[in-house]
């Protein structure tokens, strides 16, 4: 009963697909985006990357543009850089890779992973991101 409870989804009902699929397809669509990253220096204007809509409406950074450029500089061993586009997401980084290789692991498994992250935890995630955003624009 217990492994039954493991294996599907909360609900009861288990999706057609297997639980390694989701995973994988992050894993797919990661190296496609790191791909195309490789080539495209966001550092670079005119640079082939489209447009960021959050800058579009209001002229700030976003997390996500300096975590386009963290990773670009990343890929090409520049440490420093990366550290100076996207502090937050560079210690962040480890966190998240964990959590998606332990949910890799379990779907390879035949099992289901979802994390519990208490309420607080994601608010205070939520909170840091706006503070960043926001420290970030100002500095």
């Amino acid at each position: 009963m217990a492994d039954a409870a493991r294996r599907a989804p909360a609900g009861g009902r288990r999706p057609p697909w297997h639980p390694a699929a989701a995973p994988l397809a992050v894993l797919v669509a990661g190296a496609a985006g790191t791909g195309y990253l490789w080539f495209t220096d966001p550092h670079e204007p005119g640079h082939l990357l489209p447009q960021c809509p959050f800058r579009y409406v209001t002229g700030l950074l976003c997390p996500a543009c300096g975590g386009t450029r963290m990773a670009y500089d990343l890929m090409h061993g520049q440490f420093a850089a990366a550290w100076l586009d996207n502090r937050a997401l560079l210690l962040a980084a480890p966190f998240a890779l964990a959590l998606w290789g332990r949910w890799t692991a379990e779907g390879l498994r035949g099992r289901f992973y979802r994390p519990r992250i208490a309420p607080r935890v994601q608010i205070l995630i939520l909170l840091t991101a706006v503070a960043w955003t926001v420290v970030r624009n100002l500095v």
